[in-house]
């Protein structure tokens, strides 16, 4: 093998698994497991925090001001994550072409769930002052490094093991991760919150799921090690599929993929927290409805994005992954419009509330079921990998880092029509990110 085909450097540890592993033999199910237990733990993580901006954080962190004020500083907190998540990709492909895959993870994962784990042993602004509040926004900052780290590779394992008539199919997969995780995390606030004085929930009924997902992680770290230990998953580093390469580099020859690529998913991004977090904080200050009860309805609406995440792989084989991502910006489009000339339906009646949240969550799970590697087919091959870890954090960051800051202060200020013309921006967005494309692949 010649040195510009050579495998990135492993430890000892590594090497050893892949020997134990080289007799087994991944099916596309089985990495299909890998990779929805790896998300899933990923989003666990990340409405853990994003539920207890709203529910917690403001009381906890920032009594000093008032309780809308404190919402929106813990929304400028959650933020972070997303600034940082780029940065974590530059950081984490070099210790990935140094060190190797495995060791990438392990650390990755490691600084995901201890800076999860860590804010739960953070004590109150009451305690220590504003000290607390740099705490908070340092360990946010360690899991947008992290979420940047845990990108694996496994979804373009996937995507390329995956039969030409059924990548729909098998691009939906790793996003059931989103609403299993955030069914985990609705439920156990929703527990605490429904069996908890809300003096102790919080004291530290609500540090218990932050506690939750350093263990979750560790489950989910075995499980994606043991898939990249196989031969299989070596063999395809070998041809140089899923080889880290340096961003910068990258991005000179592969911009424009990259920009497009980020824009593409806004549509679903946009919607994802209109429909998880920002509810919470609209119910929570502007109405008298239990947060609790509402999580339930929340949790009601993932299951319904789980199934809409299901149809969608049915559908993309059937009409094409680029008509499925753009017939679902146009439904969401009508649903910001909607939105706009009716904002009664999200108002006071929880009848509308509830209509809002599951329509929302059924829209969520068509858009966001084919948004992963949407255009990583443009890229060329030997930057797939890199590329599709950088247009993720880019368009988390553009679409979503700033989303529920922006819809409750536009709300607040505004009236809730406006959150609707925020929704109807990113369908747009998406649309032209795809009038763009014009180098699609043909079986996109």
């Amino acid at each position: 093998m010649s040195q510009d085909h050579a495998l990135p450097s492993s430890t000892p540890l590594e090497r050893d698994a892949r020997l134990v592993s080289s007799d087994h033999t991944v099916a596309p199910g089985e990495i299909a497991i890998g990779v929805v237990i790896g998300r899933a733990s990923e989003f666990f993580d990340f409405f853990v925090y994003g539920i207890a901006s709203v529910l917690v954080f403001p009381k906890v962190f920032f009594p000093f001001v008032d309780p809308l004020t404190g919402t929106l500083y813990a929304f400028a907190a959650f933020a972070l994550a997303f600034l940082a998540r780029p940065v974590g990709s530059v950081i984490f492909m070099e210790i990935d072409r140094r060190h190797g895959r495995g060791v990438k993870l392990t650390i990755a994962l490691f600084l995901l769930g201890g800076s999860t784990a860590a804010i739960a042993f953070l004590p109150s602004y009451g305690s220590i002052g504003v000290a607390s509040i740099w705490l908070l926004a340092a360990f946010r900052i360690g899991q947008g490094l992290a979420l940047g780290g845990a990108w694996d590779g496994l979804a373009s394992l996937l995507a390329l093991n995956a039969p030409p008539k059924h990548r729909g199919w098998y691009a939906m997969m790793p996003q059931l991760g989103a609403p299993i995780g955030f069914m985990l995390a609705s439920a156990l606030f929703s527990f605490f919150l429904a069996n908890l004085t809300p003096e102790d929930f919080l004291d530290w009924g609500w540090r218990y799921p932050f506690y939750v997902a350093f263990a979750i992680n560790v489950v989910a770290l075995f499980a994606r090690l043991r898939l990249v230990a196989t031969e299989e998953f070596t063999t395809l580093l070998e041809t140089r599929e899923l080889v880290p390469t340096p961003v910068f580099e990258m991005i000179r020859t592969n911009w424009r993929s990259v920009i497009i690529g980020a824009f593409v998913p806004l549509a679903s991004f946009a919607l994802f927290h209109l429909v998880t977090i920002f509810p919470i904080s609209w119910i929570t200050l502007f109405t008298q409805r239990s947060a609790g009860e509402f999580l339930m309805v929340q949790f009601a609406g993932a299951i319904v994005a789980a199934g809409a995440i299901v149809a969608s792989g049915l559908i993309a084989d059937q009409i094409g992954r680029r008509t499925m991502l753009a017939v679902a910006a146009a439904l969401i489009g009508l649903f910001s419009l909607g939105s706009i000339l009716a904002p009664l339906i999200f108002g006071d009646s929880e009848i509308g509330q509830t209509i809002y949240v599951i329509v929302g969550f059924g829209l969520l799970g068509l858009s966001y079921g084919q948004t992963s590697g949407a255009v990583t087919g443009n890229l060329d091959t030997r930057y797939r990998y890199t590329g599709a870890a950088l247009m993720s954090d880019l368009a988390w960051l553009v679409g979503a880092a700033f989303a529920p800051l922006v819809a409750l202060s536009l709300s607040s200020h505004f009236g809730l029509a406006w959150v609707g013309v925020y929704l109807l921006s990113g369908a747009l967005a998406t649309l032209g990110a795809l009038g763009f494309n014009k180098h699609w692949t043909p079986n996109l």
